[in-house]
């Protein structure tokens, strides 16, 4: 379990990032015609919009493909921290949230439309929200479990600190988005990195 949840933990952001950026370049006209730009108004209708129109279903696989790798990492950081009621609350809001990231392959609606909200647009902006209510809390958690280990104990200041960047560049619908996404898949591979030594040599 713990070697699926290292593999999961270190191809899942990778496979994210990929398909993200090599999606924007084949459909960046499409998304200009949304209303999106890269730096004025990066965050219209994306990334969650790249799951419309031509190769629409990459990104639909990848955000289901993305968040059940992100849902077994966390069973694989359950196996490997101390047993207590802290890493089982971190581990299982961390799993929570690979459910909502999932979540966004319900299909968005589009910002400027003339028809009201479907219900598989609804769900979408749900595991939006639930996206974000949950992996930030489950960072906090998991920076207090790390210190409880000490194979783990110098990267709880740096998940808190991943985590109050994430805050601010999350909430904000702008270019500092793009450094919550970066910071997210970075700190991903670097934790995985970390279970891969200890638990599966």
């Amino acid at each position: 379990m713990i070697k699926l949840a290292v593999r999961a933990g270190m191809l899942g952001p990778l496979l994210f990032g990929i398909v993200l950026i090599t999606l924007t370049i084949l459909k960046y006209d499409f998304l200009l015609s949304l209303g999106w730009h890269p730096l004025n108004d990066p965050t219209f209708d994306w990334p969650s919009g790249l799951a419309l129109g031509a190769y629409g279903w990459i990104m639909t696989l990848t955000f289901i493909t993305s968040g059940l790798m992100l849902t077994l990492f966390a069973s694989g950081l359950r196996l490997s921290l101390p047993r207590s009621r802290l890493t089982l609350i971190a581990t299982f809001t961390l799993s929570l949230a690979g459910l909502a990231l999932a979540g966004l392959a319900f299909t968005t609606d589009l910002t400027i439309r003339s028809t009201p909200a479907t219900w598989h647009g609804r769900l979408h902006d749900l595991s939006f929200v639930l996206l974000g209510i949950t992996l930030m809390p489950s960072m906090i958690l998991l920076g207090f479990a790390f210190r409880h280990a000490l194979q783990w104990r110098s990267l709880s200041s740096y998940t808190w600190l991943t985590a109050l960047l994430a805050v601010p560049t999350f909430s904000l619908k702008g270019s500092a988005f793009y450094i919550f996404l970066l910071a997210m898949l970075v700190w991903c591979q670097v934790i995985a990195i970390r279970l891969k030594p200890e638990r599966t040599n």
